[in-house]
Parts: structure tokens; sequence; C-alpha cells
């Protein structure tokens, strides 16, 4: 069984360092990864790559040697962000693969991200499979003294990332750079700082740079969310920038300022995304349930369905693959492009902004204006030992008349009054998330969701 502060689901396997997460254990679920990947008929060579969390090199030496003992190839990518490693999988027909990165979460925490052989992470069935193995206590089948695998370190995998993104139909390079675009980027000390620079100069942007040093040393709390944008908000202002733009540690998310220094809300990056992407090739999309109605606007503007799956990238991708989507992604300023591939990929939604504001005159902050304004409450408590079942039936109870969605955690939904409220426990942390949104009329409605419905679970769960 796993140690009680490890959280261990799809999204990986996460911990604090040295508390949760140590050397030893890394290495031994890289092993059994290592030997679910070869039992999957996968191969042997796998990615391995980390992001800039000074607990990084080591863990990714642990995962390496664990790798190794199991007789997999490992192609170290090194210090790079996750969308890359992914793409760097699906390109050379690897195996799989695993980013150490622990994404948004607190400086103290790291973590192992797994992939497939297409360059995805685990779909839930193969991570359930996976995990099953790792609680049934299924030993990793180790190598003789001959059998190791060996260690190659691989260059060049950044630029053939931001290769692979101008190489697409939907951006033109040369329009983007005739603009001379101005943007103030905030990479939080993160991966971003090994790509970001080498695709917006290829770009033609005008940069200020803000914390783009990868050293993991994070200044502000590394989720790219509005309350931790402050000072990009501030260098927007001073810097006459036209847009600012800030990502998560491992590069996969994606949150915008406009140019007044306004964050407007990491769920606009996917809406506007979409925008650009609907315009050119017009199809369905595919985000999750905990994801902004801003975007239901511009799928139907559009004339398109928009599908909603469960949170999480492993969810919404495999919905994407199942109704043929052409974008999709997540709320929190994840953008998927199955003409790259079927991951959340920063860098890729950087150029897709871009080049919305290339082909026309409106800035970011007027094309947000045309649309609804809507208002969006996240909140969180503890987990505890709750039955969030028992406490679910006791939520709907309190808010009759709404729509039922019970596929992850309880989602009720008033259609007609464009309200919703969202809540589950976390993947990736140790909290129950409650998320409601309606119009900016409706505010007061929008913190008695979240109040009433708080209450019930801290009451019920003793937290």
């Amino acid at each position: 069984m796993f140690p009680e502060g490890l959280i261990v689901s799809i999204s990986g396997i996460r911990g604090r360092v040295g508390v949760d997460l140590t050397p030893d254990r890394v290495a031994r679920f890289a092993a059994a990864f290592g030997s679910y990947v070869q039992g999957q008929g996968w191969g042997r060579d796998l990615v391995l790559a980390r992001d800039s969390r000074p607990s990084g090199p080591a863990l990714l030496d642990a995962a390496a040697a664990g790798l190794a003992s199991v007789g997999c190839r490992v192609c170290d990518l090194g210090l790079v962000p996750t969308p890359t490693a992914l793409l760097e999988i699906e390109e050379r027909g690897l195996g799989g693969g695993i980013v150490i990165s622990a994404s948004h979460n607190p400086r103290e925490w790291n973590a192992l991200k797994l992939a497939s052989s297409e360059g995805a992470f685990l779909t839930p069935e193969q991570g359930s499979e996976f995990l099953a193995g790792l609680r049934e206590g299924r030993l990793p089948g180790y190598s003789d003294w001959d059998g190791f695998g060996a260690r190659d370190q691989v260059t060049g995998s950044v630029d053939r990332h931001i290769e692979r993104i101008l190489a697409l139909d939907l951006i033109d390079q040369e329009a983007i750079a005739a603009r001379s675009i101005s943007v103030a980027v905030d990479a939080g000390r993160g991966a971003g700082g090994v790509i970001l620079p080498g695709l917006l100069e290829r770009l033609g942007c005008r940069v200020a740079e803000v914390e783009f040093e990868p050293d993991g040393r994070f200044t502000r709390d590394p989720e790219p969310v509005a309350r931790n944008l402050e000072r990009l908000c501030e260098v927007v202002r001073r810097e006459g920038a036209q847009l600012g733009m800030a990502v998560d540690p491992d590069v996969d998310r994606l949150a915008l300022v406009d140019g007044r220094g306004r964050a407007i809300g990491e769920d606009y990056t996917l809406a506007l995304a979409a925008r650009l992407v609907l315009s050119h090739r017009p199809g369905p999309v595919v985000t999750n349930l905990s994801t902004s109605q801003i975007v239901e606007e511009v799928t139907a503007r559009a004339g398109v369905e928009l599908y909603r799956a469960p949170v999480g990238e492993a969810h919404v991708a495999v919905a994407m693959r199942e109704k043929a989507a052409v974008i999709g992604g997540e709320g929190n300023g994840g953008v998927i492009l199955p003409a790259l591939h079927h991951t959340r990929d920063a860098p890729l939604a950087m150029a897709l902004i871009l080049q919305l504001l290339a082909e026309g005159d409106a800035g970011i902050g007027e094309i947000v204006a045309e649309y609804p304004q809507f208002h969006i409450v996240k909140d969180r408590v503890p987990r505890s030992e709750l039955e969030l079942d028992r406490l679910a039936g006791d939520i709907q109870k309190s808010f009759p008349n709404a729509e039922v969605d019970r596929r992850d955690g309880l989602y009720l939904r008033w259609a007609s009054e464009s309200l919703w409220l969202h809540i589950r426990p976390s993947g990736t942390e140790p909290i129950v998330r409650l998320i409601a949104e309606g119009l900016e009329s409706d505010e007061a409605r929008i913190l008695e969701l979240i109040e009433v419905s708080k209450r019930i679970i801290q009451e019920g769960g003793g937290a």
C-alpha cells in the first residue's frame, strides 16, 4: 500500500519530496512502469524528462535506474517541457515515458507523470490497470547482471517541438512576425525558460521576460491563476505590452493578461484558441466539466458541437479521439490540438493566441468583451475521510431542479440560468474542489452554491 501522503491517480504519482516521495520509491515506481510498458508490447525504449524543480535531477536519476533495472533503454531529454517530452515519444515511436514534474503543485512536491507509446498520458483504463498492479504489490521483472538497459542523453527535442508548432498550417509565422507583437511572459522559473525564448523569437515578438531562470525556486505559487499573476500584470502595464502570458512549471497550461494588465482568467485560453481554430477548421470541441461556459459561447457562435468529459487530460484526450475533435482542452489553461498531438501544450497555445491577434485588429481585452461576462468561483476544502457519494446526495437535495451528472464527483447544471456547480476530489492535491459559475449578475447565487456545499462537506466529512 502507498504512504498516506502520496497521491496516486491516473494523473500520476505525487508527493512531498523527502517525505512521501523519495528516490527509492521513485526507482521502484519507475521499474514497475518499465515492466508494465514492456508487458503491453509497447517497446523498451522510454523517454525520461523533468521540469526545473531542484529535486528533479536526483529523482530523474532514480527513475533512470529503475527503468534500466528492468531492461529499458532510457532516452534522457533532461530539462524540457512536458509536452516536449510527449511529442518526442510520438515522433520517435518510443514505448512511452516518465516526466518528473508536479506541474502546478507547490515547490515541495514532485511527481511521476506516465505516458504511453501514443505520446499521451495513460488512458483511464491503462492508468487503472497499472495502479492496480502497484496496489496488489506485483513486483517488476528485474533484469539479471547483463540485462540492464542503457541511458542515452538526447538533445534537440525543444527545437523539434518549436519546428512542429511553426509547421502547423494554422500558424502563419510571417504574419505574426510582421505584427511585432509586444508580450510580457512569466515563465515562473519553470521549464518554460528553455523553450519560450526560442519560440517567441521565431514569431518576431518583443518580449518582456519575467522569471525565465529555470531553477525551480518559485517566487510565486506556481499555478498560473489570476491571484498569482500580480507581477505579470504590473509588467504588462509598465511595458505597455499588448498581451501578458504565464505558464506553469511544466509548460502545459497558459494563462492570459490583457493589454490593460488585467488577468482575464485561465478559462479564456481554450476559448480564444478554439475561436482561432474553428475559424479555419470547424468541427467538434471537447472540454471538461469544470470549464467555463465561455467555451460554449465560442462553439455556439461557430455552429459546432461541444462535448464535456470528466476532469483530467487523459479523459479529455480520450473523448477528443472518440468525437474526432479539432481542438479541446481544459479550463485551467490547457489546450490540446490533435493536429500536433493529444496533450496540453502551452507553447502551442501561445502560437494560436498570437495568430488570433495577427488575424485581426482587436486586442485580447476587446475580444473578451464581445462575449457574455461570466463569474466563476473556485474554492477548496482539505480532503478528509468523507464519503463524497453520501454527501453529494445531501448537496443535491439542497439545490433541487438541477440537471445532475455523476461522471466526476457531483455536477449540477441549471442550463436556463447559465449556472452550474461542480464538486470533486482533486487527483493532484489532497483537497476537494468546488467550482461554480454563472453570469456576473448572479454572483450572490454563485457564492451561495459554494458556501452551502462547503458547509455540508465540512460538517459531513469532519474537515
